[in-house]
């Protein structure tokens, strides 16, 4: 049993909690600067959290317009097991807005806060308490599962709050929310507050991270009673975001055992949001970052091999991921000859240790160690020449007119192959005619620009990391033209998955 905080007695002991989440991501989450999600995008969002077992999804706000309306209609109509909502303001029309979208339910939000009640909407406590029962009782009559919002909670007078949130209650409401708009409240605070409220009827949480306190004020919400955490994927949002979905997730499942969704999907759900949001994850994001599960010194990589938990307080499966040991300054010898049996290639103590030293040396002049580094130097320790599966004979690209379009030409196993395709741009367009031309199974699972020289005959360094089944590779190529180093790190990648492979890679 175990209490946050060491709480009063009406604090409830998170291992005896049932939590469920509303996400946001389709609402608040897309209210963070220069994100602009397509109806399209939103609903293979949703359909991915609704696999994930997210009990309710905010699908977007009614009244922003025309365009969002056919968004949140097309959520409401996916036939998900989650209760799908939309956002209203304490007008009215909102509500009716809501209806006309065919969704189960509305985030009906008020004002709460003297701030809110006389600054943004200029009227009176008594008059939101009016407006608030009169819109519950409108909502419900119309059938809709309705959750009242006390806008900036965190900084209203708590006796209001809970009068307000009581009348809700009893016209009808299905639960209340606590909101931290603004991310201001404390952990203590929000456990006083929030066991105020949790006393009345069901309650959910909001919070926001302008203090860093997102996922410690959720954690509170939830010893203190609440039951609904309201979240966004990879915690974007406006100004420092929401409180992260999978960092509540795993929180509550690692640090108490309460189950809340299938945390195997969250690094999928993660991977979606970042590409289709344009939001990068931050290397050091927890629980879907990249270096989550990624181990570079040599006494941690050592201590993993040893025994996975060693530096890890979860499995990285947990979380659909998989665990990395990288090579650089840091590396040990445990880790680097872990990483050569993943490419195959045994070698004896002494080409080991100088497979290590270069390694070093290579990492001490500030360069990123790839897999093209650690083989290439492998290669050169034991005197060896590799015999190469796919050659680039030719490659033009041109990016003229409406469509880019490339075509290439290859050596695989001896055989040559052409293949031609179209893209965003002439990268993208060779990339595609490589993969068609090679008609082998891998997945491109990041591209990125590692480096430029100054000058106008800028060389261009382009890392990629592919995978093939249960192997991945990451590889890295130079040239004054990004198109080519593209495709000849593309390339590497592929011929190093190839390259136990005893058949011709002629099928997918």
């Amino acid at each position: 049993m175990v209490d946050l905080f060491g709480g009063s007695p009406e604090t409830t002991p998170l291992s005896d909690s049932d939590v469920q989440f509303l996400d946001t991501t389709l609402r608040d989450g897309e209210q963070a600067p220069g994100v602009s999600l397509t109806p399209a995008e939103k609903a293979d969002i949703a359909r991915k959290l609704d696999t994930a077992g997210v009990s309710v999804v905010e699908a977007g706000s009614a009244c922003t317009g025309a365009g969002e309306r056919e968004t949140i209609t097309r959520v409401a109509d996916l036939g998900l097991d989650a209760t799908v909502t939309s956002f209203a303001r304490g007008v009215e029309r909102d509500v009716d807005l809501a209806l006309d979208c065919g969704v189960d339910g509305v985030n009906l939000v008020v004002p709460a806060s003297d701030r809110h009640i006389e600054g943004k909407v200029g009227t009176t406590r008594d008059e939101v308490v009016e407006t608030t029962v009169e819109l519950t009782e409108y909502a419900k009559d119309h059938g809709l599962w309705l959750e009242v919002l006390g806008e900036d909670g965190s900084r209203a007078d708590l006796d209001f709050l809970e009068r307000l949130m009581g009348a809700a209650l009893d016209a009808g409401a299905d639960r209340i929310c606590y909101c931290d708009t603004v991310g201001h409240a404390t952990p203590d605070r929000t456990l006083d507050v929030v066991s105020r409220l949790a006393a009345l009827g069901p309650t959910s949480t909001h919070t926001h991270d302008d203090l860093g306190l997102a996922v410690t004020n959720a954690l509170a919400s939830v010893a203190a009673g609440a039951d609904l955490v309201h979240a966004t994927v990879n915690g974007i949002g406006e100004r420092a975001g929401n409180v992260a979905l999978e960092e509540v997730a795993i929180a509550l499942a690692h640090g108490y055992d309460v189950e809340t969704v299938d945390t195997e999907r969250l690094y999928d759900l993660a991977q979606t949001v970042a590409t289709t949001t344009g939001v990068p994850l931050a290397p050091n994001k927890a629980v879907v970052g990249e270096n989550a599960f990624t181990h570079e010194s040599g006494i941690h990589t050592d201590g993993t091999l040893k025994d996975d938990a060693m530096y890890e307080p979860y499995p990285p499966e947990t979380v659909g991921r998989e665990r990395r040991l990288v090579l650089g300054k840091h590396a040990g010898r445990a880790g680097v000859r872990a990483a050569l049996d993943e490419h195959g290639v045994d070698v004896d103590d002494d080409e080991l240790g100088a497979i290590v030293d270069q390694i070093k040396a290579i990492s001490d002049r500030g360069r990123r160690v790839t897999d093209t580094d650690l083989l290439a130097i492998a290669d050169e320790v034991r005197g060896r020449e590799r015999d190469r599966r796919v050659e680039l004979r030719d490659l033009t690209a041109t990016s003229g007119g409406t469509t880019p379009t490339a075509s290439v030409r290859l050596a695989v196993d001896g055989d040559e192959r052409v293949a031609s395709g179209v893209g965003s741009g002439p990268v993208d367009a060779a990339i595609t005619a490589t993969r068609k031309a090679l008609d082998i199974d891998a997945t491109l699972e990041s591209y990125h620009v590692d480096a430029i020289t100054g000058g106008t005959d800028a060389l261009v360094t382009v890392a990629v990391e592919v995978s093939r089944g249960d192997r991945s590779v990451t590889m890295d190529a130079s040239d004054a033209d990004i198109t080519r180093a593209s495709v000849e790190a593309m390339l590497d990648a592929f011929d190093r998955l190839l390259a136990d492979d005893a058949t011709p890679a002629t099928v997918a």
